[in-house]
């Protein structure tokens, strides 16, 4: 152990090998944080601590098993797999199996992801006639999540004036009464959803102090990663485990808490030295990812935060070259300049595509970077889209192991009930469900009395619903004593999807096959890797169920681009990185400018962007941009302000005379010009092959070039880049917000701001 030791620095090795009470590890962005928790666990073991008293909570089923891969190869898998290592919605789920009778539920119950949580919302919508354009299903859950991520319950929800008024301001008085029937249904359904995993550990802590006291005295530590992002209900979980031992170390960096829309408090990081009176602090500075110019450049945006608990990030590496700030005349033509860079990079050799990334505020921009990636030939993919375990056919099959393993899940049964066909129709459901909910029982009740009692079904929906329980019943017996693979392969066989997605020989109906056969392959690894007495179908589908989008990468996703908002990219890394964007009213958002405190984590997110980066960060906005159809002008960020002008070079897409130096900051800098497309092959996209102007010793209050001295008037013939040739119709404003209404003989009337137009005389 004493080799491994010998690794670190002298900052991480101090947080390694003081283990006991409380420790606040404030780790910098790409200062071996993963690496410092665990060789702390390591530490632990090797110190005699028996691997099942120590507690390791993350965010992301990935980073548990990469502690757990690391944490083996030091000290060996024997006692690395007797970890409880594990995301906080995992470990608290295995807390709340066995438990859960106390709180009414069955130890088999269903974790309804965020697509089954908004469906059954969206029903309920629908049966009190609510205006699904006002109570729009995903802002309700979005409503539901945060509630009870404050532990609100349903009845403390209904009582709150305060919530009530804010609702009804919103006009969405019956807000109270979704929250109400949804948790009904859940409860009913013997159903849990994330946020209950969280809630309802909280409740079973309060309501049993004897099992407190018991999982209290199961840990002697506990490790908690990425401590900036807990949010309340995780604080009070972590802070009562923690009472009796106070051996509680948490790992993060407040200067990227950026989840405070999800529930996240920076005040947890940062009141730690509150809570934990005799802490000790440990700081890990070094940054081992970036160089040392985005490193300096980032800290000079951070520093302007005044909530922050103050550190010293470094880095030993090269210097590296400055930050790109690239200001384009329009977002279509910064998708270009962007496509033009990467396939620069990549022809010369310098790169490979899944080096790359461009990062957005909001999901909205990925179209202008899609549609020039896919002109220009660049493979690319959107970094969040839909999961695999989203998918419809995976979705089906998942529910029939779902209701398999728990047979209070109307709508797993409601999904897989007709699934393939087999005669039971919308009616029949329907009247099944009524009978149901006027009787206080679960459909499947409803199902195993059929024989005896009359709902109002003909014969043949009676025989084929009890054909469907028998089959239900024959895959029940086998939860316990047949694996997750075999049972499962069995499941997609007999119920009939296996035989109805191969019957079907469209290129999608093979795409799904071949889906279903790669679920079954997950089945097979989850049983050779999990141990003997948990490979079974409950626990297989507890592991599906808390997958994040970070764990379920495939092998086609490896060498593209990756597009992504800020906010997915968070723990992740790239050689080079372009920030999209960089206007006022979009980074910081329009939403987020009300308050110093929403700008604060604006900038860090800005930082975590920034931060991504290993080698090259460019950053671009655009002088217009479309919303909703019509043409905007737009300011740089402030947070380009914000950036320490010496490790900035700034380029413009606006040729050398374009830019009238009596109004420019930049009058009487240097000015040379860079070709940015050198790519042979345009793969049919728009002439943007201008150059970029790089003006150097840029200010760091950065603003968009002004047009030229062209004389604009009403009759003018004038010459775009873009547009061609045109008249003059109207000219509007004076100075830096003129306009001019031009009709150009291709691409019809635009309305252009001209200090960002490039016109020129027409010959």
């Amino acid at each position: 152990m004493q080799d491994y030791l010998n690794q670190l620095n002298k900052a991480q090795r101090e947080a390694v090998i003081n283990t006991e009470g409380p420790a606040l590890i404030i780790a910098g962005a790409g200062s071996g944080k993963t690496r410092v928790l665990t060789y702390r666990i390591a530490y632990l073991l090797q110190k005699g601590v028996k691997p099942w008293r120590i507690l390791a909570l993350t965010f992301t089923n990935k980073a548990a098993k990469e502690m757990r891969e690391r944490i083996a190869s030091l000290i060996g898998e024997e006692k690395a797999k007797y970890l409880w290592a594990g995301t906080f919605h995992s470990i608290f789920a295995k807390f709340l199996r066995k438990e859960a009778e106390l709180l009414g539920y069955p130890s088999d119950f269903t974790v309804y992801d965020t697509q089954d949580s908004k469906s059954i919302i969206k029903s309920i919508i629908k049966e009190l006639q609510l205006d699904d354009k006002i109570y729009k299903p995903a802002n309700i859950y979005g409503r539901i999540s945060s509630a009870k991520n404050n532990l609100i319950t349903p009845a403390m929800y209904e009582a709150n004036q305060n919530i009530r008024i804010q609702d009804e301001k919103s006009r969405r008085p019956e807000l109270y009464r979704i929250y109400k029937i949804y948790a009904q249904r859940c409860f009913k359904a013997g159903a849990m959803d994330f946020d209950d995993l969280l809630l309802k550990t909280n409740i079973l802590f309060r309501k049993h102090p004897e099992i407190l006291r018991k999982y209290q005295e199961k840990f002697d530590y506990i490790l908690v990663d990425e401590y900036q992002d807990t949010n309340l209900s995780q604080y009070l979980i972590i802070k009562k485990l923690g009472e009796l031992h106070k051996n509680v170390c948490v790992v993060g960096d407040d200067a990227q808490s950026i989840y405070s829309f999800r529930g996240a408090k920076i005040e947890n990081i940062l009141n730690f030295k509150n809570d934990y009176k005799n802490y000790k602090l440990f700081k890990l500075e070094q940054n081992y990812r970036s160089t040392r110019n985005i490193v300096e450049a980032a800290n000079s945006v951070i520093s302007k935060n005044t909530r922050r608990i103050k550190k010293d990030v470094y880095s030993e590496n090269e210097e590296g070259s400055k930050i790109k700030i690239i200001e384009a005349l329009t977002d279509s033509e910064e998708g270009f300049i962007t496509a033009n860079k990467i396939s620069e990079s990549v022809l010369s050799g310098d790169t490979k595509y899944s080096d790359h990334a461009v990062l957005y505020r909001t999901n909205a921009q990925s179209r202008i970077f899609e549609e020039a990636f896919r002109r220009s030939n660049i493979p690319y993919r959107i970094y969040g889209g839909l999961s695999f375990y989203q998918r419809k056919e995976i979705k089906d099959l998942l529910a029939y192991f779902k209701f398999t393993v728990n047979k209070r899940d109307n709508e797993s049964l409601k999904r897989i009930i007709n699934y393939p066909k087999r005669g039971i129709g919308k009616t029949t459901v329907e009247k099944t469900e009524y009978y149901a909910e006027k009787n206080n029982l679960s459909m499947w009740e409803v199902i195993k009395k059929l024989s005896s009692v009359d709902i109002g079904l003909n014969k043949r929906a009676v025989n084929q619903i009890l054909a469907f329980a028998d089959m239900i019943e024959e895959f029940s017996g086998k939860i316990h004593s047949v694996n997750a693979y075999e049972l499962g392969r069995e499941i997609a066989q007999s119920s009939g999807i296996l035989k109805e997605l191969f019957s079907d020989k469209s290129p999608e109906a093979l795409a799904k096959y071949e889906n279903v056969q790669e679920l079954i392959n997950g089945l097979k690894e989850f049983v050779e890797t999990a141990p003997p007495e948990e490979n079974t179908l409950n626990y297989y589908l507890e592991s599906v169920a808390l997958l994040t989008d970070e764990d379920t990468e495939t092998d086609e996703d490896r060498n593209k681009v990756t597009l992504m908002t800020v906010h997915s990219a968070k723990g992740l890394e790239f050689s080079d990185v372009y920030v999209a964007g960089m206007e006022e009213k979009l980074f910081p958002s329009e939403m987020s400018s009300f308050s110093p405190e929403d700008i604060e984590e604006e900038r860090r997110l800005f930082y975590v962007a920034m931060t991504r980066a290993k080698n090259n960060l460019t950053l671009t906005y655009a002088g217009q941009r479309y919303k909703w159809g019509q043409l905007y002008d737009c300011s740089p960020s402030r947070f380009i302000k914000d950036i320490n002008p010496e490790y900035i070079d700034f380029y413009s897409a606006f040729g050398k005379n374009d830019i009238n130096f009596s109004h420019s900051h930049f009058a009487g800098k240097n000015i040379t010009n860079i070709d940015t497309d050198k790519t042979a092959n345009s793969g049919g996209k728009p002439n943007f092959n201008r150059k970029l102007t790089k003006i150097e010793n840029v200010k760091s209050s950065v603003v968009p070039s002004t047009y030229s001295d062209l004389e604009i008037k009403e009759g003018a013939k004038v010459k775009h880049g873009r547009f061609g040739t045109g008249t003059v119709l109207k000219v509007e404003g004076t100075g830096q917000n003129a306009k001019a209404l031009i009709k150009f003989e291709v691409a019809g009337t635009k309305n252009l701001l001209l200090k960002f137009a490039k016109l020129e005389p027409a010959d």
